[in-house]
């Protein structure tokens, strides 16, 4: 007798359409056929090959096999005479000490609000990823910023800023002044192309980023395959969970895009401002509660966003529940479409005051 045995960092995702296993370990996904996602769940689980052969009869042979050769040439699963129960299922709990993990901090030419004490609050909520999103360009201001950074608890910072002259020498000197740096994006690029500065990745962008309504966009370029996203998603809101963000004002945000400010960075700590009985409503809400999210194979490894969403549904706690408005993917068709073109979200695109945002037909 032969059982299939699946290793358990590769994970199963349902959808409407379509399945999903998830490599947590290699950062890979497969796309498969529903009724192999119920053999992976029930059947496999508890009969050798053979058995299920026999169970599903001989008409249904060749696709069994077809699917056994496909998890085995991929490495999902392998083969054993015996189910090997010793086989340690990955805890999918999502637990982290830090109040908050990641912050998002925006600055415009406008911004007359000052840096001296973000350091420190950063430092002092034992922040770990930081990005730093300017709309306009300032090298020295910037710099002194992120030079106060280099002792701080911050694992990672990432810089997304306007494209000029001379920028490579720019960006060398902050990455010397802070070696926290691991990426910068540049848009409004003369050209795409992806860069290196001492190792960094240095991301070069056609598009034009003018303001925080360019932010949730979703596309597959953008998923994260790794154990600590599908973690979070499946137990928590993937975007704003221990998320905290300054605008370009000084407000204090869930995310820079979100409507609610919980005061000003000038007379506000950011612990005054996590301590506010509205500041966590959305943390815990997961995409398996989100309309038509809850039914895509992708939910756990995408990134949700709730500042700019189709609006149309909400919670009996008034928390909106909507698709994420700049999502073009239909889970129960598996295709794509350009997002701003759907005639279906035009009160929204129109809500949210994005019509140049969209694409031309």
């Amino acid at each position: 007798m032969k059982f299939l045995n699946i290793f358990e960092c590769c994970l199963l995702v349902s959808g409407a359409y379509r399945s999903l296993i998830c490599d947590t370990q290699r950062g890979q996904y497969y796309y498969i056929p529903n009724d192999l996602y119920e053999l992976l769940k029930n059947d496999f689980k508890r009969y050798d090959i053979e058995k299920i052969r026999a169970i599903f009869g001989t008409e249904n042979h060749s696709t069994i096999d077809k699917y056994v050769t496909f998890l085995i040439k991929n490495e999902i699963g392998f083969l054993d005479n015996k189910i090997i129960e010793e086989l340690i299922p990955i805890d999918l709990r999502y637990e982290v000490p830090e109040a908050i993990t990641s912050c998002i901090i925006d600055f415009s030419k406008n911004s007359n609000y000052y840096t001296e004490n973000l350091s420190y609050y950063i430092d002092n909520l034992r922040i770990k990823y930081l990005q730093i999103r300017c709309f306009d360009f300032s090298a020295s201001y910037l710099q002194k910023f992120i030079k106060s950074l280099q002792d701080s608890t911050l694992r990672s910072i990432e810089l997304i800023i306007p494209f000029e002259e001379k920028l490579k020498i720019t960006l060398k000197n902050m990455i010397l002044s802070c070696p926290k740096i691991f990426r910068v994006n540049v848009y409004n690029s003369k050209e795409s192309k992806i860069d290196k500065v001492l190792s960094r990745d240095i991301v070069y962008l056609k598009q034009n980023i003018s303001s925080e309504k360019h932010c949730g966009i979703v596309q597959k370029s953008y998923f994260s395959k790794n154990l600590e996203t599908f973690t979070l998603s499946k137990n928590h809101n993937s975007c704003l969970h221990k998320k905290i963000a300054i605008d370009i004002n000084g407000d204090i945000r869930n995310c820079p895009a979100m409507p609610q400010s919980f005061g000003n960075i000038r007379d506000t700590t950011l612990e005054e401002a996590l301590g506010h009985k509205d500041f966590k409503k959305y943390w815990n809400l997961t995409k398996d509660q989100i309309e038509v999210c809850k039914d895509c194979e992708f939910r756990y490894i995408c990134t949700d966003c709730r500042a700019y969403t189709e609006r149309t549904h909400s919670s009996a706690e008034g928390l909106d529940t909507s698709k994420p408005l700049k999502c073009g993917y239909d889970p129960y068709t598996g295709e794509w479409a350009e997002w701003s073109t759907n005639p279906l979200k035009e009160k929204a695109i129109n809500f949210y005051g994005m019509q140049d945002l969209v694409k031309k037909k």
